[in-house]
């Protein structure tokens, strides 16, 4: 798994909740959308990574992924 390109996404996708005002709600969004449309070896990847230092990934990716670690954690 390219984790450089992981980072690149989520990147995205924080992007575009950022425009949300309220943070819970910009948050909520990040950790939904990885929830619900990245595949479980790509969560359990850029999980890894923010374990790691999470290098690269903005501050509201990181912060979605410290508040739902464990609705993001890949079961089984």
């Amino acid at each position: 798994m390219d984790t450089h390109k992981l980072v690149k996404m989520a990147n995205e996708i924080a992007q575009f909740f950022e425009a949300e005002p309220e943070e819970k709600a910009r948050l909520d969004g990040i950790a939904g959308h990885l929830r619900r449309f990245w595949d479980p070896r790509m969560r359990r990847a850029l999980l890894d990574w923010f374990e790691t230092g999470g290098e690269g990934l903005r501050p509201s990716v990181l912060q979605a992924l410290k508040a739902h670690r464990a609705a993001l954690a890949p079961t089984g």
